[in-house]
């Protein structure tokens, strides 16, 4: 049976040691350690998040990423997309396993690139005022060397394409100066290389922008904005604030009351490729200062995953393209790798309405 839309998951590759977090949070430090020390905040709060098939793994182990990859296509997921930090001047970080996937070749499956221009803070421990390494765009010659840093993985194979065209996010658009210029002169260096062109697919863009700024798709993830419209009313935000300030507890919602906030009104544009969010739950970053998405189950996820294939089915067949935020953030609660509690559930019901009659 055919596929009822093209899936891609975002793919952390965070998940081994980097002398950067040795210096910052400690020898071996990983988002292992956030996952594991995780604790409930409140009655029926789910944590910590145990993985069961795939362990508590080192990307650094070839089978690691070869096990992620037969999982992935067994639920039919096309392909991951691999967060990219390029942060000015050539400074890269988190780049191993993904350049070992490029050099060996394996596993042989399809991925593209979401560039994540951010400053790096300390996030990882609730400390997001504190910045670690900023982010930087020292101008067109960095832009070049970037562009000829990727080259390498928009030639391979098994990169992911729209109309032969190499797919690249970027998180976010409208922090890079002169941005038109940048996607216009990155598109020249493009045909030069040899390339069809590239497919530029802009994270939090609303569609109408998306040629504005030289792009050719739009994407979005609203795990997060549920935040500004549950409770509806300021005053019962701002007596929230104050509760949970009080009794240091987390921000509560309801998966389910949550779903109709996760996707776009009105019919998806063409060029408007929607994300969908298994669960979420970011207290092992940020403790009660963290946001849940309560009772995440695989059945509520279907609703969702249902809702999304809908918003994409008018589409070409090569447009029908659904993000799925995440494959692999665990620290987020936002993971469809298999949990102690939950099992293969997710990955079921995705792979069940995927390819539902």
């Amino acid at each position: 049976m055919e596929k009822k839309a093209q899936l891609i998951a975002y793919y952390l590759p965070q998940y081994h040691p980097i002398p950067e977090n040795d210096e910052w949070w400690g020898k071996g430090f990983t988002e292992w350690t956030n996952v594991a020390r995780a604790t409930p905040l409140f009655r029926g709060h789910y944590q910590p998040h145990i993985p069961a098939d795939l362990g508590f793994y080192d990307l650094r182990v070839p089978e690691t990423r070869a096990a992620q990859a037969e999982l992935a296509r067994e639920y039919g997921i096309e392909g991951f997309c691999y967060w990219h930090y390029w942060l000015g001047n050539g400074r890269r970080l988190l780049e191993k396993p993904f350049e070992e996937v490029l050099e060996s070749g394996e596993p042989n499956f399809p991925f593209c690139l979401s560039w994540a221009n951010h400053s790096w803070t300390g996030v990882w421990f609730g400390a997001q005022d504190r910045v670690l390494i900023e982010q930087t765009y020292p101008g067109l010659k960095d832009h070049e060397a970037h562009f000829y840093c990727l080259l390498r993985a928009f030639t391979d194979d098994r990169y992911l394409t729209v109309d032969g065209k190499p797919i690249f996010c970027i998180y976010r658009p409208w922090e890079i100066p002169d941005l038109k210029r940048v996607t216009d002169f990155w598109r020249e260096l493009a045909h030069k290389a040899g390339l069809k062109g590239l497919h530029l697919v802009g994270e939090g863009l609303q569609p109408d922008q998306v040629q504005e700024f030289g792009f050719d798709a739009s994407t979005y993830a609203r795990h997060r904005v549920v935040e500004h419209f549950l409770p509806r009313n300021r005053i019962a935000r701002r007596l929230v604030a104050v509760y949970r300030k009080a009794f240091r507890r987390p921000v509560v919602y309801s998966y389910r009351q949550a779903i109709p906030y996760f996707l776009r009104e009105g019919e998806s544009a063409i060029n408007d490729y929607p994300s969908i969010v298994p669960n979420w739950d970011s207290t092992p970053r940020f403790g009660w200062r963290g946001v849940v998405l309560h009772n995440a189950t695989p059945e509520l996820f279907r609703i969702h995953v249902r809702q999304a294939l809908r918003k994409v089915a008018h589409k070409p067949v090569e447009k029908r393209i659904i993000f799925i935020k995440s494959w692999n953030e665990w620290a987020e609660g936002n993971h469809l790798e298999p949990d102690l509690k939950y099992g293969r559930g997710h990955l079921e019901a995705l792979r069940d309405e995927l390819y539902r009659a």
